[in-house]
């Protein structure tokens, strides 16, 4: 991902959220979600990184951006441990069931076996089926840890799946 990339990521991200989360956190948040907003943030997050968080974009085949996915040290808290996290992995509604998700996973877990983190995590809205049984077909699984993300003064309950990387020389 490059800056030049921030505001079709903040869409993918925007589109996203509206398309997956709808009915699982509240419509006015949803419907406040502001593109040029999001994509300063993106903006602001990668001129300022320290190169611990990796951002991927995906594009079709006439190069517009149709997916994202952001991973990097897992944060317990605020204290990073040795394991991965997925922190995001967003595509456009119209692309989802296209391997372009798949595609970024794949390409993520990879990433992060090879930095040597022995589990990846992810966390995902524990009413969100179609996300969970995408992570479980990837070989992820919830752990049993659950917290509550707030949205709009709201907790949305969270479930964290963990999935155990290869070891070096190991196919994931």
């Amino acid at each position: 991902m490059t800056v030049d990339d921030c505001e079709g990521v903040a869409g993918i991200r925007t589109d996203g959220w509206r398309h997956a989360y709808r009915g699982l956190v509240p419509q006015p948040y949803l419907d406040r979600m502001d593109i040029g907003a999001d994509a300063e943030r993106h903006r602001a997050r990668l001129l300022g990184s320290d190169g611990r968080v990796v951002d991927l974009v995906a594009e079709d085949e006439g190069g517009d951006l149709v997916g994202w996915a952001a991973f990097g040290p897992y944060r317990d808290g605020d204290v990073r441990t040795d394991g991965a996290e997925l922190y995001a992995l967003y595509l456009r509604p119209g692309h989802i069931g296209r391997g372009v998700g798949r595609t970024l996973l794949t390409e993520a877990t990879r990433r992060c076996a090879s930095a040597g983190h022995r589990r990846m995590y992810l966390w995902v809205l524990k009413e969100n089926t179609r996300a969970r049984r995408f992570y479980e077909r990837a070989g992820f699984g919830a752990d049993g840890t659950e917290e509550p993300f707030e949205v709009d003064g709201v907790a949305v309950p969270e479930v964290r799946y963990a999935k155990r990387l290869p070891g070096p020389g190991q196919h994931t």
